[in-house]
């Protein structure tokens, strides 16, 4: 071999060695399972995977049968949708707490394609007409191809999102927005429910105002009411409530929480089937239950081009309700969540599903919230309830035939106390920013009288322009009382404590378009100081390199100097040049100062306007020894001054 040859082929290798090392990073960064499942604590995170596991095969089971009927289909096809999508998003998802499955608010929305285009009062269809598959009739089997159709759709949106990078755009979806859409949703499907709740035959209603047109049809028919159905809807709910508040007031105590759901199904079918209340009282009961898995089959796509609007629906409502858990989550239990790959994840868990005949699927709040208060680890604990699931589709799912209707819509209607509880915030947005209230307001009452995707969709152009009109009236940062300082303190003979103060400032609004810009800046310059391992410098380098950062737009732009790790240190924020701001930007403030503190650095708060000290006094919970806010940066580095010193004095006196 000439030397040439020689050379090629070490350059090849190198070749090689990079491509299997862009391909092995390329399928860890979309494979998160590959990431999390090699490093897997059996003995700490096992036990509390398989309870929570098993905490939530039970949630997954009652939720999937009423939220089927909530998407017009038949309760089974609840039992695959938590089952399918539940294994492609541990697969694909990187929240680690996210219970993906049925979601109350995509249901709803695939119910109105369902029963526009297979109504239950048409003549094309009759329900004795078996079709073969699962054995369960044409109508069922039509019905559950439409609802296929918008998860498969909606799930191809998605895909189709994450290949335009279209996540990172999520930041134009305020607090305020999500919070008035969720809650406008969550009173829409109760609205659903109130039928089976009453006991009443009506017939579906959807469309603008159709809210309105459900409670005028119920109180205009209200002789109809089923006082059987009317009552044991009542009790169950009464039942629910107190028995899950004292799950919440216990559950530090108690690991393990009675699962009342499942209790209640059990009372309540055997209940019916021994006192025969189908046939004596004409309740309605969900019917047969088959048994097993179906046959993949293609979702029928002569139907896509009439789901359109439904499918984007899903897509969205069902993104941004899903993100939003995966990012709380991601904050509680301190890692990172990409926002394009939550895309692929819910994408896939919509698309793949679909031939499984699924409904659409996303996180819900109340799963999630079962993860959080049973200690959880990771995406264990979703894969066992699937199990968990499985073994209910094939063995306990006809034991279910008995189950009362009204009994799942009380489940569905108590299921969304916490985004019904969400009416609270109007005052926390009040207080903080009267314009993210009257936003808040306005996008429900849109959500309402429309639907979700509507009112998403005026949240989101009501927030940009209310912005856009904002912005041109805020002034630039006037650099110079900084400028002052830091030439009064270079005089002075306290550079070993002053190199231990950082002083930024904000100069321009901070409001949602540039908060998390802002944040992420901020922390990158602390944690370039955490991590660097430099000794302290002299007292002249201290005195050359006193940093002084100035933020615009939400970018930052200096050097910082590494503090001595036994001092501890300071972050001043100037707040001069914040002219306003809104919930979003308090809410990041906040969270600056928690995470600050966390890294034991105390962060003060100079030139603050008197609103946002209130907003702030009231957005979260500042407990400090000392005071946060200064009227100048003066008096906070004189401040953090003197408490170094009786920090130190107190050192002594306690030697």
């Amino acid at each position: 071999m000439t030397g040439t040859e020689r050379k090629r082929s070490a350059v090849w290798g190198k070749i090689q060695a990079v491509r299997c090392e862009d391909i092995k990073e390329w399928c860890v960064r979309r494979l998160p399972i590959l990431e999390w499942v090699p490093v897997y604590d059996w003995k700490e995170n096992l036990v509390p995977d398989v309870v929570s596991g098993m905490m939530l095969a039970i949630q997954q089971v009652t939720q999937g049968l009423a939220f089927a009927a909530l998407s017009s289909v038949h309760p089974v096809f609840g039992l695959y949708g938590s089952f399918f999508p539940v294994i492609i998003y541990a697969i694909f998802g990187m929240g680690r707490h996210v219970a993906t499955g049925t979601f109350a608010l995509t249901s709803l929305i695939s119910a109105n394609a369902v029963e526009r285009l297979v109504p239950s009062t048409g003549t094309n269809f009759t329900a004795k007409n078996n079709s073969g598959v699962l054995g369960l009739s044409e109508f069922e089997m039509q019905r559950i191809g439409v609802a296929a159709a918008v998860s498969f759709l909606g799930g191809i949106i998605q895909v189709a999102m994450f290949m335009l990078q279209l996540g990172h755009a999520t930041f134009l979806l305020t607090e305020p927005v999500i919070s008035a859409m969720t809650t406008g949703a969550a009173t829409h499907v109760v609205t659903s429910q109130v039928k089976y709740l009453l006991g009443m035959k009506m017939p579906y209603m959807s469309g603008p105002l159709g809210f309105f047109h459900i409670y005028a049809y119920i109180f205009k028919n209200i002789r109809l009411v089923q006082l059987e159905a009317l009552l044991l809807s009542l009790l169950s709910i009464v039942v629910l409530v107190l028995v899950k508040e004292l799950n919440e007031k216990f559950q530090r105590n108690i690991k393990i929480v009675l699962p009342i759901d499942l209790v209640l199904i059990i009372a309540t079918s055997i209940a019916c089937c021994y006192a025969d209340m189908e046939y004596v009282y004409g309740l309605e009961v969900v019917g047969h239950i088959p048994q097993g898995l179906p046959r993949p089959k293609l979702p029928p796509m002569n139907v896509l081009p009439e789901v359109v609007t439904e499918a984007f629906g899903v897509a969205l409502v069902g993104y941004v309700a899903s993100l939003a858990l995966a990012q709380s989550s991601a904050k509680r239990f301190k890692y990172t969540v990409d926002d394009n790959q939550e895309l692929l994840a819910h994408g896939l868990s919509n698309v793949i599903p679909s031939f499984f005949f699924c409904i659409p699927s996303a996180a819900a709040m109340g799963r999630t919230a079962l993860l959080y208060s049973t200690g959880a680890r990771t995406q264990v604990a979703c894969l066992i309830s699937c199990a968990l699931v499985l073994v209910v589709i094939y063995t306990i799912g006809a034991m279910l035939y008995w189950l009362p209707m009204c009994v799942l819509a009380s489940i569905i209607v108590v299921g969304l106390k916490g985004m019904l509880m969400q009416f609270r915030d109007l005052k926390k947005y009040w207080n903080v920013d009267k314009i993210d209230w009257s936003i808040w307001v306005t996008t429900y009452m849109f959500t309402i009288c429309f639907a979700a995707n509507v009112g998403l969709l005026y949240g989101v152009v009501c927030t940009i322009a209310i912005v856009i009109f904002r912005f041109p009236r805020s002034k630039t940062l006037n650099l110079k009382s900084m400028k002052e300082v830091e030439y009064k303190y270079k005089t002075e003979d306290n550079c070993e404590s002053l190199k231990q103060v950082k002083i930024v400032s904000i100069s321009n609004p901070l409001v949602f378009l540039n908060a998390r810009k802002f944040h992420a800046d901020l922390m990158k310059i602390i944690q370039k100081d955490s991590t660097s391992s430099q000794a302290c410098e002299d007292v002249n380098k201290c005195e050359q390199n006193t940093l002084l950062c100035s933020f615009s737009n939400g970018s930052c732009h200096g050097e910082s100097l590494q503090p001595c790790q036994s001092e501890r240190r300071i972050l001043i924020l100037d707040c001069s040049g914040l002219n306003f701001f809104d919930y979003t930007g308090v809410s990041m403030l906040l969270q600056i100062y928690m995470d600050c503190k966390n890294r034991h650095i105390e962060v003060l708060l100079a030139c603050c306007k008197a609103s946002l000290i209130k907003a702030m006094q009231y957005g979260g919970n500042l407990e400090s020894e000392n005071p946060i806010f200064f009227e100048s940066i003066s008096s906070a580095v004189n401040a953090s001054q003197i408490h170094r010193k009786y920090s130190k004095f107190s050192e002594q006196s306690e030697v």
